[in-house]
């Protein structure tokens, strides 16, 4: 059995998804690699000859051991789907997304073990892609209570250009418009996800239970300036501010992604004003990501954005026009450069 799951980039929404509000992103053709077959015993060995890592573990014990011991989630999660293993597995994972970048690595895995397991099971089942983004969610944020949303499973999993609404009630719409390429630029630095996500997190979080008090009829989706704002330090108000910003950028740029005719011009600025909030007030963009963004715009890119949780990882530039141009221009800026376009969700090879 061999699973192919993309990666992803947020075009909209960065930082907004665990506070239940909406996201478009949108899958991309770097792709991992799910391969395995069944043992004649309960063992599961993971092989990941790209990290030269092997993981083993029996299926007689699926306590967890770390943090994120997403493959035993897995399995625990699809058990409670009513899902049984009699025999264990040998597999091997390869990927082409950069690994801990801001592209989906980890829910790439995920996905695809989730996809894998639904058809090697005992009794298989053929769940759908979105399924297999909810689960895989669960999986991955939810077994290990961690700070992320659930735009990553779900856009790895179901492919191509969505938009995501987690509340009041989970929406998924495909968007068609021909968008057309953009650059993805690594920045090749390293970044701490997990402790990103937490300072962003944790910080509108408790903006968001400070409003609600003084506003209790209020929600997330509808915050606006017309509010009691009066306890708010200055920080608190530029916090503010700037998420309802972000909020409001991602409904105009749907708007325009539901065009017939789609404005190049309009999604790239949309685009860098989103990047402009991430690295003013979340603050989560680095020297080098702004170098390659520089880069890229100075080529002709339309406009662009840090992607993922930020602190390093990668960028991407929207080049519907020029890819090449722009791929050089990151390049030459010690950014490693990727032509991209939406990609296929999860899918059995």
């Amino acid at each position: 059995m061999e699973i192919s799951t993309p990666g992803r980039i947020c075009l909209f929404g960065e930082h907004q998804d665990y506070l239940e509000l909406p996201v478009i992103a949108m899958a991309i053709p770097l792709r991992l690699t799910l391969k395995g077959e069944k043992r004649q015993d309960q063992k599961v060995v993971i092989n990941k000859p790209d990290l030269g890592e092997t993981e083993s573990f029996s299926l007689d014990n699926l306590l967890y051991t770390k943090q994120r011991d997403y493959f035993k989630s897995g399995i625990n999660v699809c058990k409670l789907e009513g899902l049984t293993f009699s025999a264990g597995f040998d597999c091997e994972i390869t990927s082409q997304i950069p690994i801990k970048a801001g592209c989906g690595s980890s829910s790439a895995v995920l996905v695809s073990w989730i996809h894998f397991l639904s058809q090697m099971a005992d009794e298989p089942v053929d769940w759908s892609q979105q399924r297999i983004g909810e689960l895989a969610y669960v999986a991955e944020v939810l077994e290990f209570k961690e700070s992320g949303g659930m735009m990553d499973q779900y856009t790895t999993a179901v492919g191509r250009l969505i938009y995501l609404e987690s509340k009041p009630e989970i929406i998924i719409q495909s968007l068609h418009s021909n968008l057309g390429t953009f650059v993805l630029g690594d920045s090749c630095e390293p970044k701490d996800t997990m402790g990103i996500l937490n300072r962003c997190r944790d910080s509108r979080l408790d903006l968001i239970q400070k409003l609600k008090r003084n506003n209790p009829n209020s929600r997330v989706q509808s915050f606006d300036e017309k509010m009691d704002l009066s306890t708010l330090k200055v920080d608190e108000l530029l916090l503010f501010r700037g998420t309802i910003k972000n909020r409001d950028l991602l409904s105009r740029a749907l708007s325009e992604l539901k065009k017939e005719t789609l404005n190049h011009q309009i999604i790239g600025k949309l685009l860098t004003n989103h990047h402009q909030v991430l690295r003013d007030i979340l603050k989560v963009s680095t020297p080098k990501i702004e170098s390659l963004l520089d880069a890229a715009l100075n080529a002709g890119a339309l406009g662009g954005k840090i992607n993922g949780s930020g602190g390093g990882g990668c960028m991407f530039a929207y080049a519907p026009e020029n890819p090449e141009e722009v791929a050089n221009a990151i390049e030459l800026a010690q950014g490693k450069a990727y032509i991209i376009q939406p990609s296929e969700g999860t899918q059995i090879n």
